[in-house]
């Protein structure tokens, strides 16, 4: 008599496997459209949800007070219920592109080595990383013109006009490259940040299927809401201190004005001023804030994934 196969499902994302990447384990990434897409409508949710507590991060990281009430306070009363969104022009303009770029070099890696038998929590972790990364070549600038306008006087006092005009003159200032002020810390937190970030989304939806008993493409937008939460809660619990140095950088001003002349130098001030608790200076409102954003950004991004990709696209990986 014939002897049957019988062929047996891949190991579950918990499983490691010692195999190493082979030219038959890898395909040639491809970028999706999908993706793409998905990504830039999920940008947009973030920052209509976020951009207040992200004022609030800026204007504690760049400041010696941690008090989360009196700061949102003086800026409601000094600066009335639209300084909220200060600032957020750049990002309305910028996060839809970033985070297609995320969601697009992310999927695409893990599409092109679906089959090479590691760990799908690793897999997450670097090609989260990767898309960071990526995301980092615009996002940095992004982010200082962002963090710029934030910290800028209210009323008459105001130095930007608006996002162009905020370019113009940090070009005046500094040339192009003004623009990419604090870019090492930038790349390095954004490829940390987003390791963990889809390491934790990724985590979350596998185990909450299995409790649900679902296939990963059958989980509801309710069911995928706080698994994006926790993706964005991985995100800053990985990276804060490194965007408090960022944030700092960024803000400064250029050449002999320039408080801190080096990284180095800035770690070293901020420890000064606070010891640890200064590196996580900002980090409740930023948790408050990534728990909407990330949630709503998560969901929306897989919900159009569903409506738009083939049956090949969804196939858990």
């Amino acid at each position: 008599m014939q002897q049957s196969t019988v062929f047996t499902p891949q190991p579950e994302v918990f499983t490691v496997s010692s195999t190493n990447f082979t030219p038959e384990s890898r395909k040639k990434p491809v970028i999706s459209g999908t993706d793409a897409v998905a990504g830039a409508v999920g940008g947009v949710f973030s920052v209509l949800l976020g951009q207040p507590f992200d004022l609030i991060r800026v204007r504690l990281q760049t400041s010696n007070s941690s008090n989360v009430l009196k700061t949102t306070r003086d800026i409601w009363v000094h600066e009335g219920p639209l300084a909220f969104y200060k600032g957020a022009a750049a990002p309305f303009i910028g996060a839809g592109v970033c985070v297609s770029i995320q969601f697009a070099v992310f999927h695409s890696l893990r599409q092109a080595f679906e089959h090479d038998g590691r760990s799908e929590l690793a897999k997450a972790y670097l090609f989260g990383g990767a898309a960071g990364a990526a995301n980092s070549i615009l996002s940095s600038p992004v982010e200082h013109i962002r963090t710029r306008l934030q910290l800028q006087p209210h009323g008459v006092a105001r130095l930007y006009a608006g996002p162009i005009d905020c370019i113009r003159s940090i070009v005046k200032q500094a040339g192009i490259r003004g623009i990419f002020k604090a870019y090492p810390v930038a790349f390095v937190k954004e490829t940390q940040a987003f390791g963990c970030y889809f390491l934790a989304f990724e985590a979350s939806m596998t185990g909450l299927s299995k409790v649900r008993g679902k296939l990963r493409n059958d989980m509801s937008a309710w069911e995928i809401i706080p698994c994006g939460a926790l993706g964005g809660i991985g995100f800053w619990v990985g990276s804060f201190p490194l965007d408090v140095i960022k944030t700092r950088l960024q803000g400064d001003s250029f050449g002999a004005d320039a408080k801190y002349k080096s990284t180095r130098m800035a770690v070293m001030k901020t420890w000064q001023e606070g010891g640890m608790k200064a590196f996580w200076r900002g980090l409740s409102p930023t948790l408050v804030r990534t728990s909407l954003s990330s949630a709503g950004c998560f969901t929306a991004v897989e919900q159009i994934r569903k409506l738009m990709a083939t049956p090949q696209q969804l196939e858990p990986l």
